[in-house]
């Protein structure tokens, strides 16, 4: 069973995605913090361009704004590709550069079993080329999947198509995150497609900010017919928005909220249907 190969080797990837302001960082960073209390070695990767897991973890706001994605890094993109981003089309640049020593170097220690590494985004469309950038960063990512020996929480702006067929098979879980509405869920159903053609097997959707559990599996049922994906339900929380507003993470939340319950009950899903 799944459960018990995840508590022998403490390794897990799993991608959390899914259309802008359904609430995956949320998710991302409930689940990094839930994995790591129940004593497991936890690596959470930000991809979004406009990266926000910091905050979401309970990293204060000054000290957030100061983290550097590593596509951004200039100066490490330069020192190890040998080449500056945006240098112009035919620049030689190595691509597999030195990557095994950016997490303890480049991290940020969220607690004693909780780490984070922002890599900014990876998506080459918006960079407009494979360039030195999305190098490293494809690289390290690599490193992350086939070395690193503990629980891997990647919070992406989209779906896995980004990570290219080569990095999106290593997922071992992808949650696609979406709203109760329609719209969402099409979107969703769209994202989980373009996963499976990937090579990702295992799959739930996660239905968030849901206010009416009924409707919410009426809805699921209309776009999923079929009822071949699982569903988990998150509940809507004001105690969430409250935290937000003082711009407070999620440590910021009581262990009594909805959303923690939600999130914790997923927890417990993952380990029991994972293999």
């Amino acid at each position: 069973m799944w459960r018990q190969n995840l508590e022998a080797n403490t390794v897990m990837k799993i991608l959390v995605a899914g259309k802008g302001g359904v609430g995956k960082t949320t998710i991302a960073a409930l689940l990094s913090h839930i994995f790591s209390n129940h004593n497991y070695k936890v690596l959470a990767l930000d991809t979004d361009s406009v990266p926000n897991l910091a905050q979401s973890l309970g990293v204060p706001i000054d000290k957030a704004f100061k983290i550097t994605p590593l596509t951004k890094n200039v100066k490490l993109i330069e020192e190890r590709t040998g080449a500056k981003p945006g240098e112009g089309w035919g620049v030689l640049f190595s691509l597999t550069p030195k990557v095994d020593d950016i997490v303890e170097k480049y991290g940020v220690k969220i607690k004693e079993n909780l780490s984070l590494v922002v890599v900014g985004s990876i998506d080459v469309s918006k960079e407009g080329c494979f360039c030195p950038a999305i190098a490293l960063a494809k690289a390290f990512l690599r490193h992350v999947f086939l070395r690193r020996k503990e629980v891997i929480i990647v919070d992406a702006e989209a779906g896995a198509e980004v990570f290219g067929r080569g990095l999106a098979e290593k997922f071992d879980l992808f949650l696609c995150v979406t709203e109760p509405t329609i719209k969402s869920l099409i979107i969703s159903k769209k994202l989980i497609k373009m996963a499976k053609e990937l090579g990702i097997k295992k799959i739930i959707l996660v239905i968030n900010k849901v206010a009416n559990t009924l409707e919410a599996a009426k809805n699921y049922l209309k776009i999923f017919p079929e009822r071949n994906i699982p569903y988990h339900i998150v509940r809507f929380d004001p105690a969430l928005q409250e935290v937000e507003m003082k711009g407070l993470g999620v440590t910021g939340l009581s262990k009594n909220s909805t959303i923690v319950h939600d999130v914790s009950l997923l927890f417990s899903k993952i380990s029991k249907h994972a293999k």
